[in-house]
């Protein structure tokens, strides 16, 4: 398996918003057909956001993750991830209900509170067609995304007993010795699916340099005892990717992260930026992963063991 990349898909998110790309996947039809289409295209994980249809604000209410789900297991074996992240506007019993009703195979958790910087968007990003977009970036001023070790052990108690595993989201070192604290606690076990995350404002940045830190302390701290993953925001998508890629990592591309395929080009497509970085997975003489190549890598529990 050392020669299989994972590609894992951030579908939609709750950062970008609808007036930002025609193409941000909105509705349950829309993020379903989206997923699918990553998933043919050579995404093993889907990474899964819901919003309401009419304004395309995030919705964690369980209900709304349930047709997508339901058509996504119906036409495809690929790994469902759902967030548990949701907005950094929601409590952690909120952001935790959609894992905890429908037990996937992978659920993300964000390992420290941070800063979350979303108003650099607004120099971009002047017509907006609904209220609370702008209000949702200029808010990020004063925002602070909440995961304190309280919460962090919630989601894990809440999540543990449905035998989901986890995407560990690390926006900077702290998160990862964060991280290191649970595990030397028992409350997660190896191997663990760490992403790295970089280029979010209030975490740490997209520079190379950035990226062999985080790295160094991984190996550091888990030693084997974990897989690594990276996703960059907006321009440095695929130059982290293929570095990763290069490395030895696994890699995560979606319109969640990044609404771009290249310089003043949008996206039209989760599956387009997928067949983008698989491109680079290849050119470097790797294979990417089928999604029942991901569940042994990533010692999942299975996709007959959901509950959707």
């Amino acid at each position: 398996m050392s020669a299989k990349v994972v590609i894992s898909c951030a579908v939609t998110g709750s950062i970008h918003t609808p007036s930002m790309s025609p193409y941000l996947p909105v509705t349950a039809a829309e993020i379903a057909e989206s997923a699918i289409g990553a998933a043919e295209a050579g995404a093993a994980i889907v990474h899964l956001h819901a919003r309401n249809p009419q304004d395309g604000r995030p919705d964690q209410s369980p209900e709304a993750f349930e047709p997508f789900l339901r058509a996504i297991k119906q036409a495809s074996n690929v790994v469902v991830n759902l967030t548990t992240g949701g907005s950094p506007y929601m409590s952690v019993e909120e952001r935790v209900r959609p894992a905890a009703v429908w037990k996937p195979e992978v659920a993300s958790l964000n390992m420290g509170s941070m800063n979350f910087g979303l108003f650099p968007m607004l120099k971009r990003y002047k017509d907006f067609k609904h209220a609370w977009e702008p209000a949702m970036l200029e808010g990020s001023h004063d925002l602070v995304f909440r995961n304190s070790f309280k919460d962090i052990r919630y989601a894990l108690e809440t999540l543990n007993e449905t035998g989901t595993r986890y995407e560990f989201e690390c926006y900077d070192t702290s998160h990862l010795y964060n991280l290191h604290y649970f595990w030397t606690e028992g409350l997660v076990k190896a191997p663990l699916f760490i992403q790295t995350c970089f280029g979010l404002l209030g975490g740490i940045g997209s520079h190379p340099d950035d990226v062999m830190h985080m790295k160094r302390t991984a190996d550091r701290l888990f030693g084997d005892n974990y897989r690594w993953s990276v996703l960059a925001a907006g321009r440095a998508q695929m130059p982290v990717a293929a570095m990763a890629a290069a490395m030895g990592g696994h890699v995560r591309v979606g319109l969640e992260d990044s609404l771009w395929l290249g310089r003043s080009k949008l996206a039209e497509s989760n599956a387009e930026q997928v067949r983008q970085v698989r491109q680079i997975i290849e050119g470097l003489g790797l294979e990417i992963a089928t999604p029942d190549e991901a569940r042994e890598i990533l010692k999942l529990k299975g996709g007959d063991k959901v509950a959707f």
